[in-house]
């Protein structure tokens, strides 16, 4: 089961504002706008109900309906029903999955050469887990802001409440008395399932490698809680492509592992107003 078809990640929208029907444990997603009406998605669920759907729809005057679906027979079914493939998907269509089964000698060894260098540089790099939320949020905006989108702190502070399995780690280089951090992530467990979620890295942090020992550590931790897999969440896609994914996904990629893709998203846009 995906992490959003959770009831931790149900919790934490919940939170955040949004409406969260859960029907025969799937997780549906309602945000309420003014005049409008509402926006509803539906991500990875185990089964598409069309009845569940159009009720929650006419119940919520629900004017676009978002569905991700987790395979291709579903991608089908919502096609027939009208869904149209969407050019810009809400959640990453190609990711990179671990076998977390395999023996730590077995993990380490399917890194690539790079990623072993940069675990042997960074070996004695000051790591801090779960830092101070506020800590770890102005580290995040002085790092990524405003080129890449930052989560508030009241998003990172509802990952941390309601996931009972999380991981929020960091680093600095040690070489400055700059209380921020260079480098940190955030690593959430669902079931037998670990997420690298998100991410921040600065140019202090990028020039020591100190991001792959954070990922390091997260495989580790997730290991040792017996997860199965663990998710990269994301890599380049071809089908929709995103020149700014190149880099990172060549950095996910050197920590082993294989491929794992998803049809992409569906909407469909109806006035029932």
């Amino acid at each position: 089961m995906d992490l959003r078809q959770s009831e931790e990640y149900a919790k934490h929208l919940e939170g955040m504002g949004w409406i969260v029907k859960r029907v025969e444990g799937v997780n549906y997603f309602i945000k309420k706008f003014p005049l409008i009406g509402s926006f509803m998605k539906i991500q990875r669920p185990a089964n598409i109900r069309p009845e569940t759907i159009e009720k929650l729809e006419n119940n919520y005057r629900v004017w676009r309906t978002v569905i991700e679906p987790e395979t291709t027979l579903q991608a089908k079914t919502l096609k027939n029903r009208g869904y149209k493939l969407s050019k810009s998907p809400y959640l990453p269509t190609k990711t990179l999955e671990l076998d977390l089964t395999l023996s730590r000698r077995k993990l380490f060894d399917n890194l690539k050469k790079d990623c072993k260098y940069a675990l042997r540089k960074t070996e004695k790099l000051p790591l801090f887990t779960q830092p101070k939320p506020e800590v770890f949020h102005a580290s995040y905006k002085k790092s990524v802001f405003p080129r890449r989108y930052v989560p508030s702190l009241k998003n990172l502070t509802s990952l941390k409440a309601n996931f009972t399995n999380s991981l929020f780690i960091a680093s600095h280089n040690g070489l400055s008395d700059n209380k921020l951090y260079h480098s940190g992530a955030i690593f959430l467990v669902s079931g037998t399932n670990a997420y690298y979620w998100q991410a921040f890295t600065d140019e202090d942090g990028r020039s020591t490698l100190s991001q792959y020992q954070l990922v390091w550590q997260g495989i580790l931790w997730a290991k040792s809680l017996k997860c199965k897999v663990f998710d990269f969440e994301g890599i380049y896609d071809s089908r929709f492509p995103n020149k700014s994914w190149h880099g990172f996904t060549h950095f996910k990629k050197s920590f082993g592992g294989h491929e794992t893709t998803y049809p992409g998203a569906f909407t469909k846009t109806t006035f029932p107003f």
